[in-house]
């Protein structure tokens, strides 16, 4: 377990870079509103999050671990009710927050990328 890191994970990197080279500015690991979110964007209140397929449970119900199964269920179980209490936290105080699957952004970073320069261009306007 000290193999998995919180800050500067692959897929976060993969996401920044894309981003950096599409000429997105961003701040990384800034805390707001008690969250600290992997990418962020102040001046367009924008917050995102690149969530691990297993930590964060998406992939966890094909493949669960077959050892100490109820401490992995009441741990996954926990990352998704904190992932849904800053949510919705960084909303209630006008954030808008993006969450990326693992998969996703490996599979497809430029559409992933692309949401979120839809979502700057929304927040321009307003």
């Amino acid at each position: 377990m000290r193999a998995i890191r919180s800050k500067d994970t692959s897929i976060e990197l993969i996401l920044r870079r894309e981003l950096f080279l599409r000429g997105v500015r961003y701040r990384v690991h800034k805390t707001y509103c008690g969250v600290s979110c992997d990418i962020s964007m102040a001046k367009y209140k924008l917050a995102i999050f690149c969530d691990g397929d297993f930590w964060h449970g998406k992939s966890y119900v094909n493949h669960p671990p077959e050892t100490n199964k109820k401490y992995w269920d009441e741990k996954i179980a926990r990352n998704k009710e904190r992932d849904l209490e800053q949510t919705i936290l960084l909303r209630d105080n006008g954030w808008v927050v993006l969450r990326f699957w693992e998969s996703d952004i490996r599979r497809n970073k430029q559409k992933c990328v692309d949401e979120i320069i839809r979502m700057i261009e929304k927040r321009k306007k307003v």
